[in-house]
């Protein structure tokens, strides 16, 4: 099956609400503007120095940082990023906000939150993001526009694992929409869930999934 099937698969199994994410870290522009080809504009990159020159090339297309970012990375995707999803700390969240004033821009953003098993995961806890959301801090932050949440289950072949970790987050999701933020602070996005696990991260309430495998197939880097 080639790449345009696999979206063409992927998106038709999808509900209305979620959208998909295509994992494009370490394949080459072509196989990308073959994903384009198929209607899909959204790509996500790990790595910063990965998605540059990607960005050159396919200018149209929006990207999406989906791994660990450095603060000083920050600077060279602040003009084009669509969406960082894995702002893991304030002091990250700052530096973006301190990028995209310079150039009059605001930055959607999602916090990333740890709920794995996994100690090499990134993320807030539940308690450091509530100091967050309820601090001083953030308050400053006018060029940063908080629109939800991100995490990464354990990789485990453990459903009841997975789906424990998904509905966690779910219920934080939950209960910030319905609390009082601040005005750059919406719950509108829940990018959960991967190649292996998005079937049940849609059952659990995810609206953004972030596949690669499943469309590209195995990386070979």
């Amino acid at each position: 099956m080639n790449i345009k099937n696999r979206i063409e698969q992927i998106k038709a199994s999808l509900p209305a609400h979620v959208e998909l994410i295509a994992v494009s870290k370490t394949q080459p522009v072509e196989r990308i503007r073959e994903a384009m080809e198929a209607g899909q504009l959204a790509f996500g990159e790990n790595k910063v120095q990965e998605m540059l020159p990607k960005q050159e090339v396919l200018p149209q297309a929006q990207w999406h940082m989906i791994g660990h970012l450095q603060t000083n990375k920050v600077k060279y995707i602040v003009p084009f990023i669509h969406l960082i999803h894995s702002v893991d700390s304030m002091k990250l969240l700052a530096e973006i906000n301190k990028r995209a004033a310079r150039i009059n821009r605001v930055v959607p953003c999602l916090l990333q939150v740890h709920i794995a098993q996994e100690e090499t995961k990134f993320g807030f806890s539940p308690d450091e993001l509530r100091n967050i959301l309820n601090g001083t801090e953030i308050h400053a932050l006018q060029h940063v526009q908080i629109r939800g949440l991100m995490g990464m289950a354990t990789f485990t072949p453990d459903q009841d694992q997975i789906r424990k970790e998904f509905k966690s987050l779910r219920k934080l999701f939950d209960i910030l929409k319905e609390s009082s933020l601040p005005k750059q602070v919406s719950m509108n996005i829940l990018s959960m869930g991967m190649s292996h696990d998005y079937r049940i991260a849609i059952e659990e309430g995810s609206t953004m999934i972030r596949i690669g495998t499943a469309i590209f197939g195995e990386r070979t880097a």
